[in-house]
């Protein structure tokens, strides 16, 4: 399939998706109590469906309570991981989140679970859990791709040790049923830590549903045990690396206004607001709303090690911006559903030279990035096999 995407002048009002990092958190979370929760303001995606999924087959109830005019989701989980099946097999789809989550959670069934995934979440690393299957005695089996992978056995409290520069994921997987383990557990990091915020986001769903991890020192968590869920009612924030892009966009070409962002939100992706306003780009608030104005930005050293997602944005962005734009701390984005860093090479076709950028830099999944910019280009592109990327223009 090829599209052409016609030069227009892009502005008005988008009402932000809602956030995935929560959305995950939110139903797994829900999942672990013994009573029924409802999630609001969920925006579909395949990566939460592939959680949803998982989730049912480790016996929890998850339904679509209803539906608003504009696709919005308010979902009902029952929780208990009461399967009934000897051997579950768990299709994680293409979501590094669900697949790191859940490993864990799949133990506390007590069954023998086979995760699988489909294109690059085969390859994406799971050692650090690895490594703790065999300090702990767990059972796994794996071929020469980390998926499929098959695990069995009991987690038991006690010193729990992960490197820290791998993926917060695995950390935010522990995290979620160690308090639930009959002993207290500490749960450490070995390297120094990138991407904290994820776990910040993690702690806060754990304290929304009664559960406290206390912060021992940089790196370090205390994890009291006989813990228990609460159900509860939660509503999603909007998604700030999905704002990013509308950020940029209104930047780079008319005015945008953003609608329903938390403005006090943990998610890492906020630091898109103070990228944005040191490479001199105009951002108004008005309470919870911000409006992106037309600017010329300039250039900058932006670092990405606790907000990996933006590589991509701040790519386009630092094209259309004076001078040379250096995004450091970015190679841990290569290990994401694409090679993130190799893909960005398509920037050129654009008509940038992004040799002056530190650390090449790719699209999402949903290639954002090569769609928003088109308002600016003087002749159309064309974007050859977006119905691979799962892309509605």
């Amino acid at each position: 399939m090829n599209l052409v995407l016609t030069p227009n002048k892009l502005n008005g009002t988008v009402v932000v998706p809602s956030s995935k990092s929560a959305g995950h958190r939110a139903l797994i979370c829900a999942a672990l109590t013994d009573g029924k929760s409802i999630i609001r303001n969920m925006t579909p995606s395949r990566d939460l469906e592939a959680t949803a999924s998982v989730l049912r087959e480790f016996g929890a109830a998850v339904n679509i309570l209803e539906t608003s005019s504009d696709g919005r989701l308010a979902v009902a989980v029952a929780g208990g991981l009461n399967a009934s099946k000897d051997t579950l097999r768990a299709d994680c789809g293409e979501s590094g989140s669900t697949v790191r989550f859940l490993i864990p959670v799949g133990l506390l069934t007590g069954k023998e679970v086979t995760f699988t995934g489909r294109g690059r979440l085969k390859e994406r690393p799971l050692e650090p859990f690895l490594r703790m299957f065999e300090q702990k005695g767990i059972f796994y089996k794996k071929g020469k791709d980390s998926l499929p992978l098959t695990v069995q056995g009991l987690l038991k409290a006690g010193i729990y040790e992960l490197a820290g520069n791998v993926s917060s994921q695995f950390f935010t997987g522990l995290l979620m049923i160690l308090p639930l383990l009959s002993g207290d557990s500490v749960l450490r990091s070995t390297t120094a830590v990138e991407s904290e915020s994820y776990i910040n986001i993690t702690l806060e769903c754990l304290r929304r549903h009664g559960v406290y991890v206390e912060k021992e020192r940089e790196g370090q968590w205390l994890i009291r045990g006989n813990q228990r869920y609460r159900p509860g009612e939660y509503t999603l924030e909007g998604d700030y690396s999905q704002a990013a892009f509308w950020l940029a966009a209104g930047i780079i070409g008319a005015p945008v206004t953003l609608k329903g962002l938390g403005s006090h939100t943990l998610q890492g992706d906020r630091a898109i607001i103070s990228f944005i306003e040191s490479m001199r780009g105009r951002i108004e608030r008005d309470g919870s709303d911000l409006r992106a104005v037309p600017s010329r930005t300039e250039g900058r050293t932006v670092d990405v090690e606790d907000c990996p997602d933006l590589v991509p944005v701040l790519a386009v962005l630092g094209a259309f911006s004076r001078g040379i734009t250096r995004i450091v701390n970015a190679k841990r984005v290569r290990l994401k559903e694409c090679d993130r860093l190799h893909a960005q090479d398509g920037a050129d076709q654009a008509g940038r030279n992004d040799k002056g950028k530190r650390g090449r830099v790719g699209h999402r999944r949903r290639c954002p990035s090569y769609g928003r910019p088109c308002f600016r280009l003087e002749r159309p592109p064309y974007c050859h096999g977006l119905s691979n990327c799962g892309t509605a223009v």
